[in-house]
């Protein structure tokens, strides 16, 4: 895929600021409090949006390799951050691509948030559970999420209960605010891509 110096800028510019949002995380609800969100794909939405599936993606990297400088979970918690977050945008960015309305944009935040949650499942399930257990007993770790949810009982239930709902709800959310924004953005984005 070729993209135009312009275009590069532009998605330099989006991985700077989906970088700084990172740092601004909240509580997740119904969670122990190591558990944390944040909103730092809405500018590679926004990017996928733009410029297509492959520039969303290329923002999710340029965010979490910056994001390496300060691990603390050696990058695995940035890898597991970028196959959820890149999940998210590029099928997004992939299907508005093809329907570039107001409601395609919708159904394209939409599906993107559900193979999100899915891909949470699977880095949860595979990665970042595996790296607390190394920092925190499995046991202890699924006592922490059923406190909040007494029907949680293994490794799985946490992943199916809590990690695929909440980034199911936090890709719709990211979604939203998209279609309340992008067509604000949509003339500085377009006019930088002239």
């Amino acid at each position: 895929m070729k993209f135009s110096v312009r275009t590069l800028t532009s998605i330099a510019v989006l991985s700077a600021v989906s970088f700084i949002l990172a740092f601004f995380e909240f509580p997740v609800p119904l969670s122990p409090s190591f558990a944390r969100m944040d909103i730092s794909d809405f500018p590679a939405l926004i990017g996928a949006f733009a410029f297509g599936p492959a520039a969303g993606v290329m923002i999710e990297l340029i965010k979490n390799l910056l994001q390496l400088m300060s691990s603390a979970t050696g990058g695995i918690g940035e890898l597991a951050n970028f196959l959820m977050g890149s999940s998210f945008v590029w099928t997004a960015g992939f299907i508005y691509k093809r329907h570039k309305t107001k409601k395609g944009a919708l159904v394209a935040g939409i599906i993107g948030s559900v193979v999100m949650g899915i891909a949470a499942i699977l880095t949860n399930y595979f990665i970042l559970l595996p790296l607390f257990s190394q920092f925190m007993p499995v046991d202890q770790l699924i006592a922490a999420f059923s406190e909040f949810m007494p029907f949680i009982k293994t490794k799985l239930d946490v992943v199916l209960y809590n990690a695929f709902p909440f980034n199911v709800l936090k890709g719709l959310a990211i979604t939203m605010l998209a279609m309340f924004t992008y067509k604000s953005l949509s003339p500085v984005l377009k006019g930088v891509q002239r």
